[in-house]
């Protein structure tokens, strides 16, 4: 009988650790590993032009330190960990699994990263938003760009989550003592910049897209957009979308705490 219980709570035991195991294939096969060493070079490019414009550039190393501990890879890794295992159930994890662990979805992934190391470099997200620009409208191509936008909702999400890390950062400079602004007031400021947000974004997005989509060949794009209209291709867009919330709002709060910090013993 001992022999049959020790068995059975081995199973039960076994089970969280089978799905913790899927939900690290998932994350290899969509290279977030290599995504987030992507995020975490941006935003230490942008914390060094934050160091330029708001500090004078006299941040040194103790600003050095407090933006890598912000940027720590394992925090962000663990943040879109969390985010898929809650927001995938069985069904749409291992449909996930089927697409982006196979050599079509590989290509997709890989594709994606490159463009997006590549609009790092400002002349090419410049060159890039400039070949969509110069598309005609009926072209096959926009519509495509268009469709994959559309479909992932990405202009509104990605407009949400730059409203948010908005909010954040100036919350952080304001608890910091270095803005005299309410959170209504902040609020404010941050809804007035909507519109150009938003014009932003979609430049972007457009010159992302195209750029990640052109190496690619019309039924990988096709098959990657039936993928993501489908119940598991809107899940884990959620999910994944839920990740960036929860690493980038805590990140931009942070940067606005230690601008504030940095600027006070400036001020000492």
């Amino acid at each position: 009988m001992r022999a049959v219980l020790l068995a059975a709570a081995l199973c039960v035991t076994a089970l969280p650790a089978w799905a913790d195991a899927r939900v690290t294939v998932l994350m290899d096969a969509l290279r977030l590993p290599q995504l987030i060493e992507t995020l975490r070079e941006e935003g230490l490019a942008d914390a060094q032009e934050l160091n330029a414009d708001m500090l004078g550039g006299q941040g040194g190393a103790f600003w050095d330190q407090q933006i890598a501990r912000l940027y720590d890879p394992v925090a962000i890794r663990e943040a879109f960990f969390t985010a898929l295992d809650g927001g995938l159930d069985d069904a749409a994890l291992e449909r996930a699994l089927a697409f982006f662990d196979s050599e079509r979805g590989q290509r997709v992934t890989e594709f994606e990263i490159a463009a997006r190391r590549a609009m790092m470099d400002p002349d090419i997200e410049e060159a890039a938003a400039a070949a969509f620009a110069a598309l005609p409208a009926d072209d096959a191509q926009v519509a495509q760009v268009v469709d994959f936008i559309t479909t992932n909702d990405l202009l509104e999400l990605n407009v949400a989550l730059t409203m948010s890390t908005s909010y954040q950062f100036s919350r952080g400079l304001a608890d910091g003592d270095l803005l005299e602004m309410s959170d209504e007031q902040i609020l404010a400021q941050v809804w007035a910049s909507e519109d150009a947000l938003r014009a932003d974004a979609e430049t972007w997005l457009n010159g992302y897209v195209l750029l990640s989509q052109q190496p690619l060949g019309t039924d990988d794009i096709d098959a990657y957009l039936a993928f993501a209209k489908s119940p598991a291709g809107r899940a884990l867009n959620a999910a994944l979308f839920a990740g960036y919330e929860a690493t980038f709002t805590s990140i931009a709060y942070g940067l606005g705490r230690a601008v504030a910090m940095n600027a006070v013993v400036d001020d000492i």
